[in-house]
């Protein structure tokens, strides 16, 4: 694994537990990878909570211990020590997406924001005997003013998504951010895929 050691991290956090939270990920949903195929949001969301739960096991980031809080409410993870109302500075929010790029939120909070890009191999031709490959992890302080308000889109018969703050101009604001980045994935068409791939 090869880490960008000038990306800043959040106050106290180090690579080890970031490589160390890589590694449970992809170890662990392996075996969900079904889901992937029936409900991809639903397994970005896994990726976002198995990493979230890495970083509270490996880091001095913990998870908020209130469930509803942690469910509901900015931030995943805060610096131990914090108190119950951790400043921007000392709150971590996990997000997991298999895109490129975009990045997506229930709120737009500043604070400390860490994303793990995936992608799935089902055939394990990137690394031996995992379907879940982490090829990218962005860290970034964003605050408010990076965020816009994306409106809801769901309609009484109709469905559609509850509203979200979108980054603005993510490809920029991001450019610089990547801690890690696997060599062996690239980018073709705006989706990552193998690098010595057709």
């Amino acid at each position: 694994m090869s880490f960008d050691e000038t990306v800043p991290l959040p106050l106290g956090l180090t690579i080890g537990p970031i490589k160390a939270t890589i590694e449970f990920v992809e170890r662990e949903l392996t075996d969900l990878v079904e889901i992937y195929f029936e409900q991809a949001n639903v397994f970005s969301a896994l990726v976002g909570i198995f990493a979230t739960k890495a970083l509270d096991v490996h880091s001095i980031y913990e998870k908020r211990r209130n469930v509803d809080l942690a469910q509901q409410r900015f931030p995943d993870l805060k610096r131990r020590g914090s108190g119950d109302v951790p400043s921007a500075n000392e709150s971590l929010e996990v997000k997991a997406s298999k895109r490129a790029w975009s990045l997506q939120s229930h709120y737009n909070h500043p604070g400390w924001y860490m994303m793990f890009r995936y992608l799935v191999d089902p055939t394990s031709s990137i690394e031996a005997h995992r379907t879940v490959v982490i090829w990218r992890v962005d860290v970034s302080y964003l605050n408010e003013s990076d965020w816009k308000y994306e409106s809801s889109r769901a309609a009484s018969g109709r469905g559609g998504r509850t509203h979200t703050f979108g980054l603005t101009k993510p490809a920029q604001k991001l450019r610089d951010k990547q801690l890690y980045v696997r060599s062996d994935v690239v980018l073709r068409g705006g989706k990552p895929v193998r690098a010595n791939g057709i």
